[in-house]
């Protein structure tokens, strides 16, 4: 591997990793552990008791702008009721997310300048580093809005949404960046065919994504106007609304799309690491969605269930990219 893709590589871990460290913040509901952005409590390490707080340190004035421009009445915005809502669990919590955003910025600028230093010949690689340096910092700035809108349900979406998109640039960055990229051992004419449909199993993957996102904003949703009801009861409030519905519907294409084009790889020897990993996680979310279903919607399932769309979008990625034969030409730098 060379220093190229290690970089590459270290910035693709640390994003599903901070998928992973999200996902333990939205099931947690410390969403706004820090109520300010980017300092936590007006502070550079956040306070571990409320009468660590200096609330003259605290912009409110910038909160109360926020407020008007999402539409929630800027009058709440006062010191007793922001004090009010501090857990210091919530606040660790949020404040260890924003830590874990710090090595992707790190490696994507890193990735970016050891492609303008030493990818010129590689096609792709250049644009895919520096697309992904904008997108972390796109997301750096909708973190920010996610703060300001007090979570804001449509918000969070986007957020979700373009630190999935960040995985694509990443993946193709750590599968390209080399002399001879990894390529999948079928025929020309197979090759195609399998292109197209893993092309469409990455698309449906991205899209059962975002459909998740907001699925977990209905279960935020319910602790606010189903007080008292269940976890176990969540599931019967979801299969009334039609995301859930196309949610669940889209697993199975999902599954039947990555069986077929596994049986298009297993056709011309062993199917291989990747897509053999691509279908057993795809199987291993189909296994923690039918749990959510039947049994509860468990915060550590829920974790693990958005966590590995993140492997899963990375894998699938690197199987499509796989399916481009690389020109003699092109190879080297």
């Amino acid at each position: 591997m060379s220093r190229f893709q290690k970089f590459a590589t270290a910035a693709l871990v640390s994003v599903i990793v901070l998928i992973f460290v999200g996902a333990i913040v939205r099931v947690s509901g410390a969403g706004m552990g820090c109520p300010d952005w980017p300092r936590c409590w007006g502070r550079l390490i956040p306070p571990t008791e409320v009468g660590e707080i200096d609330v003259s340190k605290i912009d409110f004035a910038k909160f109360e702008r926020a407020a008007k421009r999402y539409g929630r009445d800027p009058s709440t915005v006062t010191p007793e009721h922001i004090l009010e809502n501090f857990n210091p669990v919530h606040t660790w919590t949020e404040f260890i997310n924003r830590l874990t955003s710090l090595p992707v910025g790190f490696f994507s600028v890193a990735t970016l300048l050891l492609a303008l230093l030493g990818q010129r010949g590689r096609a792709g690689v250049r644009p895919a580093a520096f697309l992904s340096v904008l997108l972390v910092g796109a997301n750096a700035w909708m973190g920010k809005e996610v703060v300001s809108s007090d979570l804001k349900p449509g918000v969070l979406t986007v957020h979700m949404a373009l630190a999935m998109l960040l995985v694509l640039p990443l993946s193709f960055a750590a599968w390209r960046g080399c002399e001879r990229p990894w390529s999948v051992p079928v025929a020309d004419v197979e090759r195609r065919r399998l292109r197209g449909i893993i092309g469409l199993l990455l698309l449906l993957i991205f899209v059962e994504g975002m459909l998740g996102t907001r699925i977990r904003e209905l279960n935020t949703e319910f602790v606010k106007t189903h007080p008292g009801v269940g976890r176990d009861e969540w599931i019967g409030l979801l299969e009334r609304d039609w995301n859930y519905l196309i949610h669940r519907s889209f697993s199975w294409v999902i599954l039947a799309s990555s069986v077929v084009a596994w049986r298009i790889v297993r056709r011309a020897g062993p199917a291989g690491r990747v897509a053999t990993g691509v279908l057993g996680v795809i199987l291993a979310q189909m296994v923690l969605g039918l749990i959510m279903a039947q049994v509860e919607i468990h915060p550590a399932v829920q974790v693990l269930h958005l966590g590995l769309s993140g492997i899963l979008l990375a894998l699938t990625t690197v199987w499509w990219c796989g399916t481009w034969r690389i020109a003699r030409n092109e190879a080297g730098v």
